[in-house]
């Protein structure tokens, strides 16, 4: 009689055990389902004609008058199909002024006319096109410069996947937010030289494999931002590391940070990007094999990076 009992009894924890595997089969699916549409999404992000694959220029300006176009006589010139001489934009301090337009070329969809241009640290940054070129003003510590795109660039075609580690459901970690007394500001080096600041509200703990990792995530408003390196890096991954967006602590400081949506940073499509690099104490000593590997393409020949 006892036999028989015992035997019931494992036959139905084997039921039972089958049926949870059931049940909690279709969630991991749709978790990789999830993060395979984030992946699409991140694709055609990259290629849309406001994405990263489409810059086709970067240019610092100097203090005073500063004349751009595609001819060498200008101070900052631009790719060959662009007109030999578009116009000259003043800097001033930290005032940006497009004195002078020689182009048909629009603000925001209004023809242009002088005025003072509002860079991409403001809210509503001027956006200025001419034909399938399109421009707009950028701030970088207490550098000004141009950020070129061409929509009908070549370099939107030649991108048709990001490769990226298997989904693995164990890569999605729950850490523990540790509030600093007072966010701690920081200043982070970026991959052409130049500082950003930001704010590091706390710093995240958590583990792989039973070790204790630490990270130090970005204020990003709505959002915790992570720039991280890993010992993936330069082989597997982009050698200058990855980005990573949380969400914010939940009632118990709990965050969970997902290392499957860990992704390039700009700076891996195109050299006309200024990525910030990770600080040190956010590289970890360990293998983070989720997320986007590193992407192996042409870098853009037109444009520049001008000093």
């Amino acid at each position: 009689m006892r036999q028989r009992f015992l035997f019931a009894s494992v036959i139905l924890t084997l039921i039972t055990a089958c049926s949870s595997n059931t049940s909690r089969f279709p969630g991991q699916e749709a978790y990789r389902a999830e993060i395979d549409n984030w992946h699409k999404s991140r694709l055609e992000n990259l290629k849309a004609p406001d994405g990263w694959l489409s810059l086709a220029g970067l240019y610092w300006l100097h203090e005073g008058p500063n004349s751009f176009g595609s001819d060498t006589a200008n101070d900052i010139i631009f790719p060959q199909k662009a007109p030999g001489f578009i116009g000259i934009i003043d800097q001033t301090g930290d005032s940006t002024f497009l004195r002078s337009v020689f182009q048909p070329m629009t603000i925001n969809g209004i023809p242009a006319r002088q005025q003072r241009l509002h860079d991409d640290a403001s809210q509503h940054p001027d956006l200025m096109t001419l034909n399938s070129l399109a421009w707009l003003i950028i701030k970088r510590g207490n550098r000004f410069g141009i950020r070129l795109r061409d929509y009908d660039s070549p370099m939107r075609d030649s991108l048709t996947a990001i490769p990226y580690f298997e989904t693995k459901e164990r890569w999605r970690v729950i850490a523990t937010f540790e509030p600093y007394e007072k966010p701690e500001t920081l200043k982070v080096q970026t991959v052409i030289g130049t500082e950003e600041e930001n704010t590091v509200p706390g710093r995240l703990t958590f583990r792989i494999r039973g070790r204790k990792h630490v990270l130090y995530p970005f204020d990003a408003g709505n959002d915790f931002f992570i720039v991280f390196g890993d010992q993936t890096n330069g082989n597997e991954t982009y050698p200058a590391g990855r980005f990573l967006y949380t969400s914010l602590p939940d009632a118990q400081n709990n965050v969970i940070i997902d290392f499957n949506r860990a992704y390039n940073p700009p700076c891996a499509f195109t050299p006309f990007a200024t990525c910030p690099l990770p600080i040190r104490k956010n590289i970890l000593p360990v293998r983070i094999e989720a997320g986007e590997m590193a992407v192996h393409l042409p870098m853009a020949s037109h444009g520049g990076v001008h000093p």
